[in-house]
């Protein structure tokens, strides 16, 4: 079975790796989307982002990492994606992301969505407060991969 992790990843934080590999542990392959979603006004690029993730998680052989722009019923469908996987930390989250699944199901009846909660030592953690906390030179250690923890200090510490 395919399953597709969408999400905008500005950056990737330990949180979205922790979803990741748990839901590489239950599928043949996922594939993690990154949506181009301009409107978002996003800290990174998407080619910044997929090489972040990459990054992050080596490579793997049951795990893909690209892009998409528009629908993400219609690039589920695409890449034969029999369902998409969603991480919740918070019943706030399960209330937007529901109305999601509802829409997606509506364009693509075959679709089915997953929810996925996050381990509980990532429930407080958003990309949005990654990004607050660096740029305002803050300590992201433990919050996002080491690996790509002085690429973000970079683009967005305030000097």
């Amino acid at each position: 079975m395919i399953l597709v992790y969408p999400g905008s990843f500005d950056p990737v934080t330990n949180g979205h790796l922790d979803i990741i590999e748990r839901a590489a542990c239950i599928c043949d392959k996922l594939i993690v989307a990154v949506g181009n979603n301009e409107s978002k006004r996003p800290a990174f690029t998407v080619e910044e982002r997929v090489e972040m993730i990459r990054e992050s998680i080596g490579e793997r052989e049951n795990i893909e990492v690209t892009s998409f722009t528009g629908l993400l019923a219609d690039f589920a469908k695409k890449v034969g994606a029999r369902a998409v996987i969603k991480g919740l930390r918070a019943m706030s989250d399960f209330e937007y992301e529901f109305q999601m699944a509802l829409l997606n199901k509506k364009l693509e009846p075959e679709l089915e969505t997953l929810f996925m909660m996050t381990s509980v030592q990532y429930s407080f953690l958003s990309s949005s407060a990654v990004k607050e906390i660096a740029r305002n030179g803050g300590c992201i250690d433990g919050l996002v991969p080491d690996c790509i923890k002085d690429r973000i200090e970079g683009k967005l510490t305030c000097r």
